[in-house]
């Protein structure tokens, strides 16, 4: 289950909770996203939410981040910066130039495939996914099966944002996952 890797400072986290803006009816009708630009555009805000990432894993080994297409792309390369890793990208279908893998997985509103590098992660290393958003799971578990088929250790799954109402963090229960802000 989905938990704030601190027990974080509430004040703090309501702050971050705030700065993020609702937009209904997108990317579809029904759909209320949670638009982070608004966050990302304070510096200090951006450097607590990397900090609250990073905090979970300075006491493990972690050779790679796996940041997933787009916005686990901001939030993964800054980790990896700090946890001194490399970074490996998980991109949708057709944007890798080179020999990859592919995963199928179902999105809350849609369908979709990641692809993966077939030779971004090597047999035992342990890898860190991050992704912006937790809502249904499927994006994660598409990544962590693609991280696996390679060889690679999913030693944690980190978000900033948890939509616990999906209940994603059910189908991920066999990975450690953090979220840092709930709704």
């Amino acid at each position: 289950m989905g938990t704030d890797a601190l027990g974080g400072d509430a004040r703090a986290l309501t702050a971050l909770r705030e700065k993020i803006r609702d937009v209904p009816n997108f990317p579809k009708e029904g759909i209320l996203f949670k638009d982070i630009t608004t966050l990302l555009k304070e510096p200090d805000a951006f450097r607590q939410v990397v900090d609250l990432m990073a905090a979970a894993y300075r006491n493990k080994t972690v050779e790679l981040v796996v940041g997933v297409e787009s916005r686990g792309f901001i939030f993964g390369g800054a980790l990896a910066y700090e946890l001194r890793a490399g970074f490996v990208p998980v991109r949708k279908e057709g944007k890798l130039p080179y020999q990859k893998i592919s995963e199928s997985y179902a999105l809350e509103y849609g369908s979709a495939v990641l692809e993966i590098h077939k030779d971004a992660i090597s047999p035992g290393q342990p890898v860190v996914i991050v992704d912006d958003l937790l809502a249904t799971g499927g994006t994660a578990r598409a990544t962590a099966r693609l991280v696996q088929q390679l060889g690679g250790r999913v030693i944690g799954i980190s978000f900033l944002i948890e939509l616990k109402f999906l209940k994603g963090a059910d189908s991920l229960r066999e990975y450690p996952v953090v979220s840092h802000l709930q709704f």
